[in-house]
């Protein structure tokens, strides 16, 4: 008699799970006194590289910056700009990046970007890609350049 197939999920490669562990830490220091909605995120550049951030909210809502808008800002400032991956991390729940963020992911990635929605445990929930969150995106291929 044959054994039944296994159905578990495939772990995901080291170098996915390494970005999933540094989303968890970054959501571990978030400040989110306001929502209580801690969010981690982690992107990786082509060469490697590993960026985390997470949500920083302020009374005045307005002034409040997104995990995956913190770890662009972790990138640019280390000199690099070009994103390979993306993971969230927010809740049990997929938690998509928001539109403004979508924007900026647009100006250091192409639509085939892979971004890993995870649970707190690091579970990958969903992947998809920035194609899929923001199609038509407006990018740098819209400016018109300088004479």
């Amino acid at each position: 008699m044959e054994s039944p197939p296994d159905r578990r999920p495939a772990a995901p490669a080291p170098w996915l799970q390494a970005l999933i562990l540094v989303a968890q830490t970054a959501r571990g220091h978030a400040y989110a006194p306001y929502s209580r909605f801690p969010v981690g995120a982690a992107l990786r550049t082509g060469d490697g590289r590993m960026f985390g951030g997470a949500n920083v909210e302020n009374a005045a809502f307005p002034q409040s910056q997104c995990a995956e808008a913190s770890a662009i800002g972790a990138m640019i400032a280390a000199g690099e700009r070009e994103i390979a991956a993306l993971v969230v991390i927010g809740s049990e729940r997929p938690c998509p990046p928001c539109g403004g963020c979508r924007q900026r992911l647009a100006e250091f990635a192409g639509p085939a970007l892979p971004i890993h929605l995870c649970a707190p445990d690091g579970r990958v929930l969903q992947t998809v890609t920035l194609g899929e969150l923001l199609p038509l995106a407006f990018g740098p291929g819209q400016v018109p350049s300088r004479p």
